[in-house]
C-alpha cells in the first residue's frame, strides 16, 4: 500500500505512525480484486486518482469521451467476466457514461461506473456546488445497484458490495459514488489494510433443480422438430466445451445470435443460421441457452415463428425471465455452466437424434440460401455495394479467426451479421439487445486492450460518428485496431433530398467525406479504398502492420435499405401511405 508518513502529534514525535487516504484505499482494493484497468476521462474530482492509480501499476486509459469509456468497461466485463471499470468525473461526466452503465446492465455485462461527486450536505441543501448532482438517485433506475462511500474505512465494503453485484446472478451495470472528500481522507494505514476485501467466490455456481433437468430432456425427447439457440449469455458463460457436447450430442439443429456466433463455428454442419426463417418457422420444440425471447427473436410469437404449436426450453440465471413474453413449458433456473452440465450428465451414453427429415430439410435450406448468396458476395463493382465489401471482410475473417470484429452500423451491422462467418467464441462484439449506435471505438480498444488480439470494426458512416473522435486514443495507445467504415454518404443511404428548402436532407452527410485522413491526423494509417480488391489489401496490410489504420469503404450512396432490416420498426406516416 501507498501511504504518507504523518506525526499524530507535532509535540510527540515518538508517535509517528503510517497513515493512509482515500485515493490510496481504493487504489488498493481495487488491485486486491484483480482488477487492473480502468477505462475514463480525467478531471474534477478524479484527476489526481487517475495518476496515482497509473503510478501504482493499474492501466489507465484516457478517453475523449466518457461514454466510450463506458462502452469499453462493458465490453471489456463481458470478455472477462470481471467487472469492467469507468471512472467520471461529476454530474455531466457522470451522465456521459450513464449511457453505457444502462446498456451495461441491459446486456447484462458487468461494469462499475465509479464517478466523482459533490459533497452531500451541499447537494441536499441544493446550495449550488460544483457540478452538483444526487448522483445516486439519477442512477439507482438505470442499473442493477447503486453505492456510495462517504468514510475511508468503508471503501473496501464499498467496492466488494460493487463487485459482487455485478457479476452474481445475471450480471449488470454498478454505481458506486465517491464524494470528492473521501479521496483525502486519512486514517491508519495498518487499519486501512484491515479495511479492504478480498471478494471471495463473487459468482458462485447457481445449479439447477434435478427435476428442472429431467422435464427439459422429456420435453425435448419428444420432439420431432427441435432447435437449440444460443444466446450471447452462452457466449459469456465460457462454458465453450459444454456447449459444443450437448450441440453435437444432441444432433439438434443451432441458431447462434450474433454475439453467439462462433460458439460453435458457423461453418459447423448443425448451424442453421443461414436457414433462420425455417427453423423459427418450422420448429416444435426450441431450446433457449443464454437467450431472451426479446424484439430480437420477435418476442416467441408472431409471422416469424410461423403456425406450428411450439414448446420452450429455457436456461437462464434469472427465474423472473420465463414466461415474459410466452409460456415456458421447461424452465431450467442456474448458470450456464452448471446447467448444461446437468442436460449432458442426464442424456448418458446415447441420445436419440432428431428425425432425419428434419435435419436435412434445414441442411438443405442452408445450402441453398448460402450457394444463392456466394455470387453477389464475389462481385468487384465500384463503387463497392455491401455484399461485394462483406464478402472480402468474409474472407479475412476465415483467414484470420483470432482477430476480434466490432460491429455496428444500420446496414453494415444487419448483412455482416449474416454475411461474416465466425469461427470462435466471443470473436464478434455488436451493438447488443438495445441496437445501440456508438460502441464502436469504445469496444475496439477494449478488445485490443484485454485480450492482445488484432480488432477489425467495421462501421457504418453514421454510427462511426458516436464516437469517431476516439481515433485519436487508439493512436496514442498504438493498439492493433483497423476501423472499417463503409461510406455512403449518409444514415441508410446518401440520396435522400429535401424538396423544401436549401439544408440537405435530415439523413445525408457531408459527400464523399474521406474518414480516412481523420485517422492520418493522429498519426496512424489512413486508406481510401473504392473497390473490393482495394478493400482486400488495406486491410490485411493493416492486420499484418498491428498499426491503427481507418479505412475508408467508398461504398454506393444508392446502396442500402431504411433502417436496414429492422424497418419495420420505423413508423411511417399515415398521411404519407394514402
Amino acid at each position: 500500500m501507498s501511504a504518507v508518513v504523518q506525526s499524530i502529534s507535532s509535540a510527540a514525535p515518538e508517535a509517528a505512525r503510517e497513515l493512509t487516504d482515500g485515493f490510496n484505499l481504493i487504489i488498493d482494493a481495487l488491485k486486491l480484486n484483480g482488477l487492473d484497468t480502468i477505462y475514463g476521462v480525467p478531471g474534477i474530482p478524479i484527476t489526481d486518482f487517475g495518476r496515482m492509480a497509473q503510478a501504482a501499476g493499474i492501466r489507465v486509459l484516457s478517453f475523449r469521451h466518457e461514454q466510450n469509456a463506458g462502452y469499453a468497461a462493458s465490453i471489456a466485463g463481458f470478455l472477462t467476466k470481471k467487472p469492467g471499470i469507468c471512472l467520471t468525473v461529476s454530474a455531466p461526466g457522470f451522465l456521459n457514461g450513464l449511457t453505457a452503465l444502462a446498456h451495461a446492465t441491459t446486456n447484462c455485462f458487468p461494469m462499475i461506473l465509479i464517478s466523482g461527486s459533490s459533497e452531500r450536505e451541499i447537494v441536499d441543501l441544493q446550495q449550488g456546488d460544483y457540478e452538483e448532482m444526487d448522483q445516486l438517485a439519477v442512477a439507482k433506475p438505470l442499473c442493477k445497484a447503486a453505492f456510495r462511500v462517504l468514510h475511508a474505512q468503508d471503501i473496501g465494503i464499498g467496492l466488494a458490495r460493487a463487485i459482487r453485484a455485478a457479476v452474481s446472478g445475471r450480471p449488470g451495470g454498478v454505481y458506486l459514488d465517491l464524494p470528492a472528500k473521501l479521496f483525502g481522507q486519512v486514517m491508519d494505514a495498518e487499519e486501512g489494510r484491515k479495511s479492504l476485501v478480498k471478494v471471495i467466490d463473487a459468482a458462485p455456481a447457481q445449479l439447477p433443480a434435478p427435476e428442472s433437468i429431467q422435464r427439459a430432456l422429456a420435453v425435448l425427447k419428444g420432439a420431432k422438430r427441435p432447435l437449440i439457440i444460443l444466446g450471447k449469455g452462452a457466449a459469456y458463460a465460457q462454458a465453450d466445451d459444454e456447449i459444443r457436447q450437448l450441440v453435437e450430442k444432441s444432433g439438434i439443429p443451432f441458431l447462434p445470435m450474433s454475439m453467439a456466433k462462433g460458439l460453435l463455428p458457423d461453418l459447423h454442419p448443425q448451424c442453421a443460421g443461414a436457414a433462420r426463417s425455417t427453423v423459427l418457422k418450422d420448429s416444435d420444440v426450441v431450446m433457449l441457452i443464454g437467450a431472451r425471447l426479446n424484439w430480437l427473436l420477435s418476442h416467441g410469437k408472431g409471422k416469424s415463428w410461423g403456425d406450428q404449436p411450439k414448446k420452450f426450453i429455457q436456461i437462464d440465471i434469472e427465474p423472473k425471465e420465463m414466461d415474459s413474453n410466452v409460456e415456458i413449458v421447461a424452465p431450467v433456473v442456474g448458470d450456464i455452466g452448471s446447467c448444461v452440465s446437468a442436460l449432458l450428465a442426464g442424456m448418458g451414453g446415447t441420445w436419440q437424434a432428431p428425425p432425419a427429415e428434419w435435419t436435412q430439410a434445414v441442411a438443405k435450406k442452408r445450402d441453398e440460401n448460402v450457394a444463392k448468396m456466394a455470387p453477389r458476395l464475389m462481385n468487384n463493382n465500384v463503387p463497392m455495394d455491401y455484399h461485394g465489401a462483406l464478402g472480402v471482410l468474409r474472407t479475412i475473417i476465415a483467414e484470420r479467426p483470432d482477430a476480434i470484429l466490432i460491429n455496428e452500423g444500420a446496414n453494415t451491422l444487419d448483412l455482416a451479421r449474416g454475411v461474416i462467418d465466425m469461427h470462435q467464441p466471443r470473436k464478434r462484439l455488436d451493438v447488443g439487445t438495445w441496437g445501440v449506435m456508438g460502441i464502436g471505438m469504445g469496444y475496439a480498444i477494449a478488445a485490443a486492450v484485454e485480450t492482445g488480439k488484432p480488432v477489425l470494426a467495421v462501421e457504418g458512416d453514421s454510427a462511426f460518428g458516436f464516437s469517431g473522435m476516439e481515433v485519436e486514443t487508439i493512436c496514442r495507445y498504438n493498439l492493433p485496431v483497423c476501423v472499417v467504415i463503409f461510406n455512403n454518404n449518409g444514415i441508410y443511404r446518401g440520396t435522400d433530398v429535401n424538396t423544401a428548402g436549401d439544408d440537405p436532407a435530415t439523413t445525408v452527410f457531408v459527400r464523399d467525406a474521406r474518414y480516412d485522413r481523420m485517422m492520418e491526423a493522429f498519426g496512424g494509417v489512413g486508406v481510401n479504398a473504392i473497390s473490393p480488391d482495394e478493400l482486400k489489401r488495406a486491410v490485411n496490410a493493416a492486420m499484418d502492420s498491428g498499426k491503427p489504420t481507418l479505412i475508408n469503404a467508398v461504398i454506393d450512396p444508392t446502396a442500402g435499405s431504411e433502417s436496414g432490416r429492422i424497418g419495420n420498426l420505423n413508423p411511417q406516416s399515415a398521411l404519407k401511405k394514402k
